[in-house]
């Protein structure tokens, strides 16, 4: 089993209009609710490639509920601190035109020590089932940034690997712990540590300044179109895979983190792990629904896939 953390849930609402005009009324064409926040999204992809998977996180409110429901519907195995506040609720313009998204959110969730106390606690019991953990996403305001340190510390205790994918402080705070996989996409890279890249090349020059100070193990940074940039002991990897055109690209990312625990989690080495991790992704935005993916899609797009090392 792998277990995901969410410290900021969110419900995605999908308004799918033509394009996106300032100053108009526009009447989206369909609109629909998905799971957000990225640790859920990670749990919706492991759940659609057939991955056991239990998601853990905090929950408030009327949107909450929502969300829960929808986590429900995709059979995900749940255990869900409800808090003060409100889930968030991102509103997600997919402009069909264009094959882009933005997002509007709103929302807050009031998370206390004695919340964090208590999902540490079942976090703690979860573990002893896991098999890989992934934590995920932004912390919600008032809570330590420190949390995911200490939730990676549990981990090592319980010796159990873990994917990290958030930015900033609760980042920057977290590599002391070690955590097994250090995972961004490119613009939160040069947020979190500074740098102004603009080639992959001058990217994999401040990556890898950045992992031996650190000392990390793995470092992974999803670019868009550009592929996948993974520095492993020893060597670096360039995947990539041949661009769809997107329907919602949204989870794209989550996808990477997904399946490279996966196939991680099989015994397979980070070459054949990275052609899945961009198989998944690039199916991924095929699909309409936040973090949905067929793994028919991503096993036809698999062959076209590339690893190669830079």
């Amino acid at each position: 089993m792998i277990l995901t953390l969410t410290a900021n849930s969110a419900l995605d609402r999908l308004l799918f209009v033509e394009e996106f005009v300032p100053g108009t009324t526009m009447r989206p064409h369909k609109m629909v609710d998905y799971v957000g926040g990225k640790g859920f999204d990670t749990s919706i992809i492991l759940r659609c490639l057939g991955v056991d998977t239990v998601a853990l996180g905090f929950v408030a409110g009327e949107t909450g509920r929502r969300l829960a429901h929808l986590l429900d519907g995709y059979g995900i195995r749940h255990d869900l601190v409800w808090v003060e506040g409100a889930t968030r609720l991102a509103h997600v313009v997919v402009e069909t035109a264009h094959h882009r998204h933005s997002h509007l959110i709103g929302g807050q969730l009031l998370v206390t020590p004695a919340a964090i106390a208590e999902l540490s606690q079942r976090y703690r019991v979860h573990l002893c089932e896991a098999t890989w953990v992934i934590m995920a996403g932004t912390l919600p305001p008032n809570v330590p940034t420190t949390l995911y340190h200490t939730w990676i510390e549990l981990a090592h205790a319980a010796q159990r690997p873990t994917l990290l994918d958030c930015a900033g402080a609760p980042m920057r705070e977290a590599l002391a712990a070690r955590p097994t996989i250090v995972k961004l996409n490119w613009s939160e890279f040069q947020q979190t540590f500074g740098g102004n890249a603009t080639t992959l090349a001058e990217l994999q020059h401040q990556a890898q300044a950045l992992y031996q100070r650190e000392q990390l193990t793995h470092l992974v940074i999803t670019c868009g179109e550009a592929g996948i940039l993974a520095l492993t002991p020893g060597t670096t990897y360039l995947a990539t895979a041949p661009i769809q055109q997107a329907v919602n690209a949204a989870g794209a990312g989550d996808a990477v983190s997904a399946t490279l625990v996966w196939r991680l989690t099989l015994g397979e080495d980070w070459p054949t792990a990275l052609h899945w991790a961009a198989a998944v992704s690039a199916a991924e935005v095929l699909t309409e629904g936040t973090a949905e993916v067929h793994l028919t899609d991503a096993e036809a797009i698999l062959p076209a896939t590339q690893v190669k090392l830079i």
